[in-house]
């Protein structure tokens, strides 16, 4: 990947930035060099592609979708799937074919809208079902004939089971979303340790400087009160190090993993260096 970056930064397609937030980290852009490439080898292409497609008479339409369909089932073991599932399980293919197979599944999708019964709508908390929830089942349906080979993990952001009231009383869908990550992991924990699979979850003991806190959680006060997503990174990385199942069936919290691990200062993670840390959702 390093040497693929190098090559389209020397060639003017890509520009490395300094990170706005994360003094360790860059921000890789493409260039408007790029973007006229791209628009212009793939521009006629797409007209092309629409103008086959419009020519397909109405009544052969549908034959052509069972056609395509039926074209990457093999990946599905002849079942049918409905299409965001049958995605994931070619993805997982692609994946495992294009790296010789997969040792770690992060479910790191999220979707958050802290509202209560009365006033979410269904139609967000149907969101927040999907990419919370139902995304675990799926994807880790799908990446598990590859974990099997490979005795890999999975992990899920996803926060321990804090049963106080306060977290129900005024945005008990968001909870129940992420609990149920949490309780997946806690049964698939179980249910693929004939496989030697480890299986996780992590959660960050502060606010993390993320896109969702800054929108939609919180704003830029609470950004101040929050830590850098590198700390849920190494935090993922000292569990995926793990192995032979020596970290399986957990509900960790970042800073507490990494003091397992030895680590004392996390003055590092700071997102403001003068901002007083805020504790996360679901840790008292």
């Amino acid at each position: 990947t390093t040497k693929l970056l190098d090559r389209l930064t020397a060639s003017g397609h890509l520009e490395r930035r300094p990170h706005p937030h994360d003094r360790r980290a860059v921000v890789v852009v493409a260039t408007e060099h790029a973007h006229c490439e791209v628009r212009e080898h793939l521009t006629n292409m797409h007209d092309v592609m629409a103008q086959i497609a419009a020519a397909v008479p109405p009544e052969s339409r549908g034959d052509v979708a069972q056609f395509l369909t039926a074209a990457i089932c093999p990946v599905c073991d002849g079942k049918r799937l409905k299409p965001e599932a049958l995605a994931v399980k070619v993805a997982m293919a692609q994946a495992a074919e294009h790296f010789g197979g997969i040792d770690a599944l992060i479910n790191n999708a999220g979707a958050i809208r802290l509202k209560g019964v009365e006033h979410l709508e269904p139609k967000r908390y149907d969101l927040m079902f999907q990419i919370n929830t139902r995304a675990v089942m799926v994807c880790s349906q799908a990446a598990l004939p590859y974990l099997k080979k490979t005795q890999g993990h999975i992990l899920s952001l996803s926060p321990p089971l804090n049963l106080d009231p306060k977290w129900f009383a005024s945005y008990g869908p968001y909870t129940t979303t992420k609990y149920g990550m949490s309780m997946l992991t806690l049964g698939m924990h179980e249910e693929f340790r004939k496989y030697g699979i480890s299986v996780n979850s992590l959660w960050p003991k502060t606010v993390i400087a993320t896109a969702a806190i800054e929108f939609e959680a919180g704003g830029p006060a609470v950004m101040k009160a929050a830590r850098l997503p590198a700390i849920m990174a190494d935090a993922a990385y000292a569990i995926l190090s793990s192995s032979g199942r020596s970290i399986s069936g957990r509900l960790l919290i970042d800073e507490e993993i990494l003091r397992e691990q030895g680590q004392t200062d996390f003055e590092q993670y700071r997102y403001d260096p003068a901002g007083k840390l805020m504790t996360d959702l679901f840790v008292d």
